[in-house]
Protein backbone atom coordinates (compact mmCIF):
# COMPACT_ATOMS: atom_id res chain seq x y z
CA UNK A 1 0.00 0.00 0.00
CA UNK A 2 1.24 3.14 -1.00
CA UNK A 3 3.21 5.23 1.72
CA UNK A 4 0.72 8.39 1.27
CA UNK A 5 -2.23 6.29 1.91
CA UNK A 6 -1.12 5.36 5.57
CA UNK A 7 -0.12 8.68 6.18
CA UNK A 8 -3.36 9.55 5.05
CA UNK A 9 -5.37 7.34 7.25
CA UNK A 10 -3.52 8.11 9.98
CA UNK A 11 -4.81 11.79 9.58
CA UNK A 12 -8.27 10.04 9.96
CA UNK A 13 -7.65 7.70 12.76
CA UNK A 14 -6.51 10.69 14.92
CA UNK A 15 -9.96 12.40 14.26
CA UNK A 16 -11.86 10.00 15.56
CA UNK A 17 -9.98 9.26 18.19
CA UNK A 18 -9.88 12.94 19.31
CA UNK A 19 -13.32 13.63 18.77
CA UNK A 20 -14.04 9.92 21.13
CA UNK A 21 -11.86 11.07 23.65
CA UNK A 22 -14.54 12.46 26.10
CA UNK A 23 -16.73 8.79 25.54
CA UNK A 24 -13.96 6.87 25.72
CA UNK A 25 -12.81 9.20 28.80
CA UNK A 26 -16.07 8.55 30.11
CA UNK A 27 -16.23 4.69 29.81
CA UNK A 28 -12.85 4.26 31.51
CA UNK A 29 -14.34 6.36 34.51
CA UNK A 30 -17.66 4.62 34.44
CA UNK A 31 -16.91 1.00 33.93
CA UNK A 32 -13.10 0.65 33.75
CA UNK A 33 -12.91 0.07 29.91
CA UNK A 34 -10.29 1.36 27.67
CA UNK A 35 -7.97 1.86 30.19
CA UNK A 36 -5.68 -0.68 29.41
CA UNK A 37 -3.22 -1.66 26.57
CA UNK A 38 -2.07 1.52 25.39
CA UNK A 39 1.44 1.34 25.05
CA UNK A 40 0.30 -1.76 22.89
CA UNK A 41 -2.25 0.08 21.06
CA UNK A 42 -1.14 3.44 20.37
CA UNK A 43 2.82 2.83 20.02
CA UNK A 44 3.05 -1.21 19.43
CA UNK A 45 5.09 -1.98 22.04
CA UNK A 46 3.49 -5.56 22.14
CA UNK A 47 5.56 -8.34 23.61
CA UNK A 48 9.05 -9.20 21.84
CA UNK A 49 9.28 -12.56 20.65
CA UNK A 50 12.52 -14.26 20.87
CA UNK A 51 13.63 -17.50 18.73
CA UNK A 52 13.33 -18.07 15.83
CA UNK A 53 10.28 -20.32 14.94
CA UNK A 54 7.78 -20.24 12.66
CA UNK A 55 4.81 -18.17 14.01
CA UNK A 56 1.40 -17.33 13.59
CA UNK A 57 -0.53 -14.53 14.81
CA UNK A 58 -3.92 -14.54 15.32
CA UNK A 59 -6.73 -11.25 15.74
CA UNK A 60 -10.08 -11.74 17.34
CA UNK A 61 -11.54 -8.70 18.42
CA UNK A 62 -13.64 -9.70 21.09
CA UNK A 63 -15.24 -12.19 23.59
CA UNK A 64 -16.99 -13.91 20.74
CA UNK A 65 -13.45 -14.45 18.29
CA UNK A 66 -11.95 -15.15 21.44
CA UNK A 67 -13.91 -18.34 21.80
CA UNK A 68 -14.14 -18.88 17.99
CA UNK A 69 -10.50 -19.46 17.46
CA UNK A 70 -10.29 -21.89 20.27
CA UNK A 71 -10.90 -24.62 17.54
CA UNK A 72 -8.35 -23.65 15.54
CA UNK A 73 -5.45 -23.03 17.91
CA UNK A 74 -6.29 -26.46 18.92
CA UNK A 75 -6.25 -27.85 15.04
CA UNK A 76 -2.78 -26.00 14.75
CA UNK A 77 -0.97 -26.99 17.97
CA UNK A 78 -1.84 -31.04 16.82
CA UNK A 79 -0.99 -30.39 13.43
CA UNK A 80 2.38 -28.59 14.03
CA UNK A 81 3.25 -28.30 17.97
CA UNK A 82 6.38 -26.29 16.66
CA UNK A 83 4.81 -23.65 15.80
CA UNK A 84 5.14 -20.79 18.23
CA UNK A 85 0.74 -18.85 17.69
CA UNK A 86 -0.04 -15.63 19.97
CA UNK A 87 -3.27 -13.81 20.14
CA UNK A 88 -4.50 -10.18 19.63
CA UNK A 89 -7.71 -8.81 20.94
CA UNK A 90 -8.89 -5.33 20.64
CA UNK A 91 -11.47 -5.19 23.75
CA UNK A 92 -10.51 -5.35 27.26
CA UNK A 93 -13.29 -8.33 28.00
CA UNK A 94 -11.96 -10.20 24.61
CA UNK A 95 -8.06 -9.84 26.29
CA UNK A 96 -9.00 -11.23 29.64
CA UNK A 97 -10.67 -14.05 27.99
CA UNK A 98 -7.77 -14.97 25.67
CA UNK A 99 -5.56 -14.51 28.90
CA UNK A 100 -7.77 -17.19 30.93
CA UNK A 101 -8.04 -19.33 27.46
CA UNK A 102 -4.76 -19.46 26.18
CA UNK A 103 -2.57 -17.36 28.50
CA UNK A 104 -0.51 -20.44 29.35
CA UNK A 105 0.96 -21.53 26.41
CA UNK A 106 0.50 -18.24 23.95
CA UNK A 107 1.65 -14.66 24.09
CA UNK A 108 -1.60 -12.81 24.22
CA UNK A 109 -1.14 -8.66 23.65
CA UNK A 110 -3.58 -6.06 22.63
CA UNK A 111 -3.62 -5.22 18.87
CA UNK A 112 -2.14 -1.65 17.85
CA UNK A 113 -4.57 0.18 16.17
CA UNK A 114 -3.81 1.10 12.61
CA UNK A 115 -1.74 3.97 12.75
CA UNK A 116 1.28 2.83 10.26
CA UNK A 117 4.01 3.62 13.19
CA UNK A 118 2.22 1.39 15.57
CA UNK A 119 1.34 -1.71 13.45
CA UNK A 120 4.86 -1.56 11.96
CA UNK A 121 6.66 -1.49 15.13
CA UNK A 122 4.29 -4.26 16.44
CA UNK A 123 5.53 -6.20 13.12
CA UNK A 124 8.93 -5.66 14.01
CA UNK A 125 8.44 -7.04 17.55
CA UNK A 126 6.30 -10.60 16.83
CA UNK A 127 7.69 -11.17 13.38
CA UNK A 128 4.88 -13.46 12.40
CA UNK A 129 5.35 -15.51 9.63
CA UNK A 130 1.13 -15.38 8.95
CA UNK A 131 -0.93 -13.10 10.33
CA UNK A 132 -4.73 -14.38 10.49
CA UNK A 133 -7.36 -12.45 11.00
CA UNK A 134 -10.99 -13.76 12.05
CA UNK A 135 -14.36 -12.69 9.93
CA UNK A 136 -13.56 -9.76 8.97
CA UNK A 137 -10.50 -7.44 10.05
CA UNK A 138 -9.64 -5.19 7.02
CA UNK A 139 -6.96 -2.76 8.52
CA UNK A 140 -5.22 -1.32 6.09
CA UNK A 141 -2.18 -0.03 7.97
CA UNK A 142 -2.19 -3.42 9.31
CA UNK A 143 -2.19 -5.82 6.76
CA UNK A 144 0.45 -3.43 4.98
CA UNK A 145 2.95 -3.81 7.77
CA UNK A 146 2.74 -7.59 7.62
CA UNK A 147 3.43 -7.71 4.00
CA UNK A 148 6.21 -5.22 4.40
CA UNK A 149 7.74 -7.44 7.07
CA UNK A 150 7.26 -10.63 4.51
CA UNK A 151 4.17 -12.58 6.32
CA UNK A 152 1.19 -13.81 4.49
CA UNK A 153 -1.95 -12.42 5.61
CA UNK A 154 -5.33 -14.27 5.47
CA UNK A 155 -8.61 -13.75 6.76
CA UNK A 156 -10.46 -16.99 8.21
CA UNK A 157 -13.98 -17.57 8.72
CA UNK A 158 -14.82 -14.73 6.60
CA UNK A 159 -18.15 -13.16 7.40
CA UNK A 160 -19.72 -10.10 5.66
CA UNK A 161 -23.29 -9.62 5.97
CA UNK A 162 -25.08 -7.92 3.91
CA UNK A 163 -25.35 -4.32 5.48
CA UNK A 164 -21.53 -4.46 6.34
CA UNK A 165 -21.13 -5.15 2.40
CA UNK A 166 -23.26 -2.13 1.51
CA UNK A 167 -20.73 -0.26 3.83
CA UNK A 168 -17.27 -1.81 2.13
CA UNK A 169 -18.93 -0.96 -1.68
CA UNK A 170 -18.89 2.59 -0.70
CA UNK A 171 -15.41 2.92 -0.21
CA UNK A 172 -14.53 0.42 -2.75
CA UNK A 173 -11.47 1.74 -3.95
CA UNK A 174 -9.51 1.50 -1.01
CA UNK A 175 -11.33 -2.14 0.00
CA UNK A 176 -10.33 -3.30 -3.82
CA UNK A 177 -6.45 -2.20 -2.65
CA UNK A 178 -6.38 -3.72 0.59
CA UNK A 179 -8.31 -6.92 -0.31
CA UNK A 180 -5.06 -7.01 -2.69
CA UNK A 181 -2.85 -7.55 -0.10
CA UNK A 182 -4.40 -10.45 1.21
CA UNK A 183 -3.79 -13.53 0.44
CA UNK A 184 -6.82 -15.67 1.21
CA UNK A 185 -10.14 -15.02 2.50
CA UNK A 186 -11.14 -18.06 3.77
CA UNK A 187 -15.02 -17.60 3.53
CA UNK A 188 -17.79 -19.14 5.45
CA UNK A 189 -20.37 -19.72 2.99
CA UNK A 190 -20.57 -19.21 -0.96
CA UNK A 191 -22.85 -16.12 -0.66
CA UNK A 192 -19.51 -14.46 1.57
CA UNK A 193 -17.26 -15.55 -0.50
CA UNK A 194 -19.19 -13.81 -3.63
CA UNK A 195 -19.61 -10.38 -1.72
CA UNK A 196 -15.58 -10.24 -0.86
CA UNK A 197 -15.07 -11.18 -5.28
CA UNK A 198 -17.52 -8.36 -5.63
CA UNK A 199 -15.26 -6.28 -3.54
CA UNK A 200 -12.69 -6.66 -5.59
CA UNK A 201 -10.70 -10.09 -4.18
CA UNK A 202 -9.40 -11.82 -6.95
CA UNK A 203 -11.63 -14.57 -7.45
CA UNK A 204 -8.84 -17.50 -6.64
CA UNK A 205 -7.84 -16.20 -3.13
CA UNK A 206 -11.43 -16.34 -2.02
CA UNK A 207 -12.66 -19.83 -0.72
CA UNK A 208 -15.69 -21.38 1.36
CA UNK A 209 -14.17 -23.41 4.20
CA UNK A 210 -17.69 -23.59 6.46
CA UNK A 211 -17.99 -21.29 9.51
CA UNK A 212 -15.81 -22.29 12.45
CA UNK A 213 -18.65 -21.87 14.90
CA UNK A 214 -20.24 -24.96 14.21
CA UNK A 215 -17.08 -26.93 15.54
CA UNK A 216 -16.36 -25.31 18.17
CA UNK A 217 -20.12 -26.01 19.57
CA UNK A 218 -20.09 -28.37 21.76
CA UNK A 219 -22.75 -31.36 21.18
CA UNK A 220 -22.67 -33.35 24.48
CA UNK A 221 -24.42 -32.23 27.62
CA UNK A 222 -22.34 -34.33 29.44
CA UNK A 223 -19.02 -32.31 29.39
CA UNK A 224 -17.19 -31.62 32.55
CA UNK A 225 -17.92 -28.40 32.85
CA UNK A 226 -21.54 -28.24 31.80
CA UNK A 227 -21.96 -30.76 34.79
CA UNK A 228 -19.35 -28.84 37.55
CA UNK A 229 -22.25 -26.12 36.16
CA UNK A 230 -25.16 -28.37 36.97
CA UNK A 231 -23.95 -29.58 40.28
CA UNK A 232 -23.42 -25.88 41.54
CA UNK A 233 -27.52 -24.85 40.44
CA UNK A 234 -28.37 -27.45 42.99
CA UNK A 235 -31.03 -28.37 40.32
CA UNK A 236 -32.41 -31.84 40.15
CA UNK A 237 -33.49 -33.38 36.89
CA UNK A 238 -37.06 -32.79 37.43
CA UNK A 239 -36.33 -28.93 36.63
CA UNK A 240 -36.99 -27.42 33.68
CA UNK A 241 -34.24 -24.77 32.60
CA UNK A 242 -35.14 -21.51 30.48
CA UNK A 243 -31.78 -19.84 29.70
CA UNK A 244 -31.45 -16.29 28.38
CA UNK A 245 -28.14 -16.01 26.50
CA UNK A 246 -26.13 -12.84 25.44
CA UNK A 247 -28.84 -10.42 26.61
CA UNK A 248 -29.14 -6.85 26.15
CA UNK A 249 -31.89 -4.27 27.64
CA UNK A 250 -34.82 -4.87 27.78
CA UNK A 251 -34.65 -8.48 27.25
CA UNK A 252 -34.09 -9.81 30.64
CA UNK A 253 -36.93 -7.16 32.28
CA UNK A 254 -39.32 -8.96 29.53
CA UNK A 255 -38.20 -12.27 30.64
CA UNK A 256 -38.70 -11.99 34.12
CA UNK A 257 -42.15 -10.69 33.73
CA UNK A 258 -43.05 -13.83 31.41
CA UNK A 259 -40.94 -15.83 33.99
CA UNK A 260 -42.95 -14.78 37.50
CA UNK A 261 -46.39 -15.59 35.20
CA UNK A 262 -45.37 -19.18 34.05
CA UNK A 263 -43.93 -19.86 37.39
CA UNK A 264 -47.78 -20.02 39.07
CA UNK A 265 -48.57 -22.96 37.11
CA UNK A 266 -44.83 -24.62 36.30
CA UNK A 267 -42.91 -24.48 39.63
CA UNK A 268 -40.84 -26.59 38.49
CA UNK A 269 -39.54 -23.95 35.60
CA UNK A 270 -35.76 -22.57 36.48
CA UNK A 271 -33.97 -19.20 34.58
CA UNK A 272 -30.52 -18.38 33.88
CA UNK A 273 -29.88 -14.91 32.75
CA UNK A 274 -26.27 -14.35 30.43
CA UNK A 275 -26.04 -10.68 29.88
CA UNK A 276 -24.06 -10.10 27.08
CA UNK A 277 -21.84 -7.53 28.70
CA UNK A 278 -20.52 -7.35 32.03
CA UNK A 279 -21.19 -3.48 33.11
CA UNK A 280 -24.61 -4.50 32.71
CA UNK A 281 -24.35 -7.15 35.65
CA UNK A 282 -25.30 -4.93 38.54
CA UNK A 283 -27.73 -3.28 36.29
CA UNK A 284 -29.92 -6.64 35.93
CA UNK A 285 -29.42 -7.56 39.58
CA UNK A 286 -31.10 -4.50 40.29
CA UNK A 287 -34.15 -5.68 38.21
CA UNK A 288 -34.00 -9.07 40.44
CA UNK A 289 -34.18 -7.25 43.72
CA UNK A 290 -37.08 -5.47 42.65
CA UNK A 291 -39.12 -9.13 41.18
CA UNK A 292 -38.65 -10.51 44.74
CA UNK A 293 -37.65 -13.66 43.04
CA UNK A 294 -35.45 -15.86 44.71
CA UNK A 295 -31.95 -15.50 42.68
CA UNK A 296 -28.11 -15.80 42.93
CA UNK A 297 -25.26 -14.48 41.22
CA UNK A 298 -23.30 -17.12 39.34
CA UNK A 299 -19.75 -15.66 41.11
CA UNK A 300 -21.49 -15.93 44.54
CA UNK A 301 -21.61 -19.76 43.97
CA UNK A 302 -17.62 -20.52 43.82
CA UNK A 303 -16.98 -24.27 44.25
CA UNK A 304 -20.42 -24.39 46.21
CA UNK A 305 -23.79 -25.58 45.40
CA UNK A 306 -26.92 -22.88 45.24
CA UNK A 307 -28.53 -24.56 48.17
CA UNK A 308 -25.74 -24.26 50.73
CA UNK A 309 -25.57 -20.24 49.36
CA UNK A 310 -29.19 -19.57 49.75
CA UNK A 311 -29.99 -22.16 52.16
CA UNK A 312 -31.86 -23.72 48.95
CA UNK A 313 -31.48 -23.92 44.88
CA UNK A 314 -32.47 -20.68 43.33
CA UNK A 315 -35.69 -20.02 41.00
CA UNK A 316 -32.82 -17.73 39.20
CA UNK A 317 -29.14 -17.62 38.42
CA UNK A 318 -27.63 -14.47 37.39
CA UNK A 319 -24.24 -15.29 35.19
CA UNK A 320 -22.25 -12.48 36.23
CA UNK A 321 -18.91 -14.66 34.60
CA UNK A 322 -16.94 -14.19 31.86
CA UNK A 323 -16.69 -17.03 28.96
CA UNK A 324 -19.01 -19.50 31.00
CA UNK A 325 -22.52 -19.13 28.10
CA UNK A 326 -21.43 -22.29 26.16
CA UNK A 327 -21.53 -24.85 28.84
CA UNK A 328 -24.47 -23.24 30.35
CA UNK A 329 -26.09 -23.49 27.16
CA UNK A 330 -25.79 -27.20 28.40
CA UNK A 331 -27.89 -26.96 31.43
CA UNK A 332 -31.21 -25.87 29.41
CA UNK A 333 -34.26 -26.97 28.10
CA UNK A 334 -35.69 -24.05 26.63
CA UNK A 335 -33.34 -21.33 24.78
CA UNK A 336 -33.59 -17.30 23.97
CA UNK A 337 -30.70 -16.25 22.36
CA UNK A 338 -30.53 -12.31 23.41
CA UNK A 339 -29.53 -9.43 21.20
CA UNK A 340 -32.40 -9.82 18.86
CA UNK A 341 -35.42 -8.02 20.07
CA UNK A 342 -32.78 -5.05 20.31
CA UNK A 343 -30.46 -3.48 17.65
CA UNK A 344 -27.58 -5.44 17.97
CA UNK A 345 -28.41 -8.03 15.22
CA UNK A 346 -28.73 -11.11 17.44
CA UNK A 347 -26.04 -13.04 19.29
CA UNK A 348 -24.22 -16.98 18.12
CA UNK A 349 -27.53 -19.38 18.41
CA UNK A 350 -25.59 -22.29 17.15
CA UNK A 351 -24.35 -23.38 20.98
CA UNK A 352 -28.18 -23.87 22.31
CA UNK A 353 -29.02 -25.71 18.57
CA UNK A 354 -25.38 -27.70 19.35
CA UNK A 355 -26.90 -28.76 22.93
CA UNK A 356 -30.63 -29.66 20.87
CA UNK A 357 -32.06 -26.91 22.98
CA UNK A 358 -35.51 -25.68 21.64
CA UNK A 359 -34.13 -22.45 20.81
CA UNK A 360 -35.91 -18.91 19.72
CA UNK A 361 -34.75 -15.44 18.86
CA UNK A 362 -35.80 -12.42 18.18
CA UNK A 363 -36.49 -11.22 14.72
CA UNK A 364 -33.39 -8.72 14.49
CA UNK A 365 -30.32 -11.45 13.71
CA UNK A 366 -29.03 -9.61 10.65
CA UNK A 367 -25.43 -10.86 11.98
CA UNK A 368 -26.47 -14.42 11.70
CA UNK A 369 -28.67 -14.07 8.76
CA UNK A 370 -27.16 -17.02 6.99
CA UNK A 371 -26.94 -19.54 10.43
CA UNK A 372 -30.98 -18.25 11.08
CA UNK A 373 -31.67 -19.41 7.74
CA UNK A 374 -30.47 -22.50 7.94
CA UNK A 375 -31.76 -23.22 10.82
CA UNK A 376 -35.26 -22.27 10.21
CA UNK A 377 -34.69 -24.45 6.93
CA UNK A 378 -34.51 -27.35 9.14
CA UNK A 379 -37.32 -26.85 11.20
CA UNK A 380 -34.65 -26.33 14.32
CA UNK A 381 -35.28 -23.11 16.15
CA UNK A 382 -38.64 -20.66 15.97
CA UNK A 383 -38.52 -16.41 15.45
CA UNK A 384 -40.55 -15.00 17.75
CA UNK A 385 -41.82 -11.46 16.88
CA UNK A 386 -42.77 -9.99 20.29
CA UNK A 387 -42.73 -10.36 23.63
CA UNK A 388 -46.25 -12.35 23.57
CA UNK A 389 -44.88 -14.59 20.86
CA UNK A 390 -41.83 -15.54 23.06
CA UNK A 391 -44.03 -16.25 26.74
CA UNK A 392 -46.25 -18.44 23.87
CA UNK A 393 -43.40 -20.34 22.99
CA UNK A 394 -42.05 -20.75 26.53
CA UNK A 395 -45.33 -21.75 27.76
CA UNK A 396 -45.93 -23.89 24.43
CA UNK A 397 -42.40 -25.85 25.53
CA UNK A 398 -43.79 -26.17 28.93
CA UNK A 399 -46.97 -27.68 27.72
CA UNK A 400 -45.45 -30.16 25.16
CA UNK A 401 -42.14 -31.10 25.81
CA UNK A 402 -42.11 -33.84 23.62
CA UNK A 403 -42.28 -31.57 20.89
CA UNK A 404 -39.81 -28.97 22.12
CA UNK A 405 -37.12 -31.37 22.05
CA UNK A 406 -37.91 -32.40 19.31
CA UNK A 407 -37.34 -28.99 17.82
CA UNK A 408 -34.29 -28.76 19.69
CA UNK A 409 -32.93 -32.22 17.89
CA UNK A 410 -33.71 -30.68 14.62
CA UNK A 411 -31.13 -28.06 15.41
CA UNK A 412 -28.76 -30.35 16.54
CA UNK A 413 -28.66 -32.38 13.75
CA UNK A 414 -27.94 -28.93 11.75
CA UNK A 415 -24.88 -28.37 13.58
CA UNK A 416 -23.94 -31.72 13.49
CA UNK A 417 -24.06 -31.31 9.64
CA UNK A 418 -22.22 -28.33 9.15
CA UNK A 419 -19.18 -29.68 11.14
CA UNK A 420 -15.59 -29.64 9.46
CA UNK A 421 -14.64 -26.03 9.05
CA UNK A 422 -11.62 -26.25 11.36
CA UNK A 423 -10.04 -28.96 9.65
CA UNK A 424 -10.64 -27.09 6.06
CA UNK A 425 -9.10 -23.84 7.45
CA UNK A 426 -5.93 -25.68 9.47
CA UNK A 427 -5.58 -27.61 5.49
CA UNK A 428 -5.76 -23.85 4.27
CA UNK A 429 -3.27 -22.18 7.29
CA UNK A 430 -0.55 -25.21 6.36
CA UNK A 431 -0.90 -24.52 2.65
CA UNK A 432 -0.04 -20.66 3.02
CA UNK A 433 2.45 -21.34 5.59
CA UNK A 434 4.37 -24.20 2.62
CA UNK A 435 4.32 -21.16 -0.42
CA UNK A 436 6.06 -18.47 2.14
CA UNK A 437 9.26 -18.13 3.06
CA UNK A 438 11.22 -18.84 6.48
CA UNK A 439 12.78 -17.85 8.75
CA UNK A 440 10.83 -14.91 9.80
CA UNK A 441 11.89 -11.52 8.38
CA UNK A 442 13.17 -13.15 5.41
CA UNK A 443 11.67 -10.14 2.94
CA UNK A 444 9.79 -11.56 -0.05
CA UNK A 445 8.50 -9.14 -3.02
CA UNK A 446 5.69 -7.88 -1.72
CA UNK A 447 2.42 -5.97 -3.27
CA UNK A 448 2.63 -4.15 -0.31
CA UNK A 449 5.65 -1.60 -1.93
Amino acid sequence: MPRPLGWLLNAVYACALILAMPWIAWQAWQTGKYRDGWPEKLRGQVPRREGQRLCVWLHAVSVGEVNLIGVLIAELKQRRPEWELCVSTTTKTGYDLAIKKYGTDQTVFYCPLDFTWAVEEAMRRVRPDLLLLAELELWPNLIAAAQRQGARVAIFNGRLSESSFKGYRRLRPLSRHVLALVDKIAAQDEATAERFRELGAERERVVVTGSLKYDGAQTERNNPRTQALHALTGWGASETVWLLGSTQAPEEGLALSIFSGLLQEHPQLRLVIVPRHPERFDEVAALLRRCGLAWCRRSALGGTDASQTTGKPPAVILVDTIGELSAWWGLADIGFVGGSFGDRGGQNMIEPAGYGVATCFGPNTRNFRDIVQTLLAADGARVVADVDQLEAFVAGCLKLPAAAAELGQRGRGVVLSQLGATRRTGDLVETLVRAGDHPTGKQRTSRAA
